[in-house]
């Protein structure tokens, strides 16, 4: 298979890695950008998050949490514009609708056209703010978290770029700590929005992703000269630590805590729990990030105008 100087670039955008060191990954996985990206971590390359999916749509996530706060949802709402989506209109229905979800729970965008507010149903505030602006406005995905022992706390980044939903179970929480709970509820959702980790813990890791990293690591370790003559019992223990990284990285309650690095999410919340008396845990969260596997149109002018030559 040939490989363009196009595929070259596509997977060095996508790992940050040298534009030689991407050639030789297609050329050894026949032009598979996937596998190209398996075999550069399997020769021991860090490479950067892949950017594959690209944030395109306008809109924005948007969040409501109940006053008792058992209850949240969080939202996203699609339109054409970033004008639009930064409009009062737009706001005030991301707002409706977030309301509407909390409320009614339902998570299915579709049923939660059909909920009805004290102005209508959601389709026809759609439909009404559609209207106002000009543009088309969709409501993509809800999700709502409601725990009667818990507390529920969202964090929205950049007006709506991106939408954080954490529940904390709260044993013990009352009017006098409650305050303290959500403060760090609320520091846990924008480490996520920062940090974006895909579990809570290690139990939530799927077994076919764990295997599937300790079989990259094994790659790794025997593709480094250096562990050539080392015996097959070290470098498992090698792998587990490695292994262990890979938690570290990816389960929220191990990493370095976004506002202060020299403790973990999880000693943060051990502390929360000492100051308030209570037993505290990060039971799961939810993050919308907007726009996100949505491809937007772009045009090209000279190609338009090419088709138009054409047709004639």
């Amino acid at each position: 298979m040939e490989i363009t100087a196009k595929d070259v670039a596509k997977l060095r955008d996508i790992t940050g890695v040298g534009m030689m060191a991407c050639k030789k990954a297609l050329i050894a996985t026949d032009g598979d950008i996937d596998k190209a990206c398996e075999y550069l971590r399997e020769q021991g390359m860090s490479i950067v998050a892949k950017k594959a999916s690209r944030i395109a749509a306008e809109g924005a996530a948007w969040a409501y949490i109940s006053d008792d706060k058992h209850t949240g949802a969080l939202v996203e709402v699609n339109c054409e514009s970033d004008f639009v989506a930064k409009s009062d209109v737009f706001t005030k229905l991301c707002e409706d609708i977030a309301k509407a979800a909390a409320q009614s729970g339902e998570e299915d965008a579709e049923k939660l056209k059909a909920v009805k507010t004290a102005e209508g149903t959601i389709d026809e505030l759609i439909t009404a703010a559609t209207a106002k602006t000009g543009e088309k406005i969709s409501l993509r995905r809800a999700t709502v978290q409601k725990n009667a022992g818990a507390i529920e706390e969202a964090y929205i980044h950049m007006g709506g770029k991106m939408g954080t939903l954490v529940e904390i179970s709260a044993d013990g929480a009352t009017s006098a700590n409650t305050a303290d709970i959500v403060a760090m509820a609320h520091d846990i959702a924008m480490h996520i929005a920062a940090f974006q980790p895909p579990y809570v813990r290690k139990s939530d890791v799927p077994q076919d992703a764990v295997d599937h990293e300790r079989e990259i690591i094994k790659q790794q370790l025997m593709n480094d000269e250096k562990n050539k003559n080392k015996p097959e019992n070290v470098l498992a223990k090698i792998a587990e630590g490695k292994l262990g990284n890979f938690y570290k990285e990816n389960c929220l309650l191990y990493q370095a805590f976004a506002k202060d690095p020299s403790i973990t999410v999880e000693q943060l919340v051990e502390a929360t729990a000492k100051k308030t008396v209570a037993k505290l845990d990060v039971v799961r969260f939810t993050k919308f990030v907007m726009g996100e596997g949505i491809e937007k149109r772009t045009d090209n002018l000279a190609e338009e105008v090419a088709k138009l030559s054409a047709n004639k």
